[in-house]
């Protein structure tokens, strides 16, 4: 019963987009760390609720759509973090085995800076 309303409304919105162009939406930032992880647990929790329903509307489909971009717009920014919070977890080994105190006080710093944000 829902298939058929849930393809024609599929068709109603292929058409629209096919004569006008697709609107993105940018999602919200996630110019920091601390910004990008409040903004995957608030939004992981909107998509969990929408997707807890046993019959999401279109609408619920559209809104899930516009999730989606600020979660890219979350891992995106928690990726690069991770990566740079490997390097500075690197620079702290190898500063430890050298026996230099300041690499791995600078480091060892930024890495527990990041590290303590994302596992508070």
């Amino acid at each position: 019963m829902m298939l058929p309303a849930l393809l024609s409304g599929l068709m109603l919105a292929a058409t629209a987009q096919a004569s006008s162009p697709t609107e993105h939406f940018k999602g919200e930032p996630a110019d920091t760390l601390s910004q990008a992880m409040a903004n995957f647990s608030e939004y992981n929790q909107q998509l969990a609720e929408l997707l807890a329903q046993e019959e999401p509307s279109l609408a619920d489909l559209g809104t899930i759509h516009q999730l989606t971009y600020t979660l890219e717009n979350a891992l995106e920014k928690i990726n690069e973090e991770v990566e740079t919070l490997a390097v500075n977890l690197e620079e702290v080994h190898q500063g430890s085995e050298t026996g230099d105190f300041e690499r791995v006080q600078s480091h060892g710093a930024d890495y527990l800076e990041a590290a303590q944000t994302l596992a508070p």
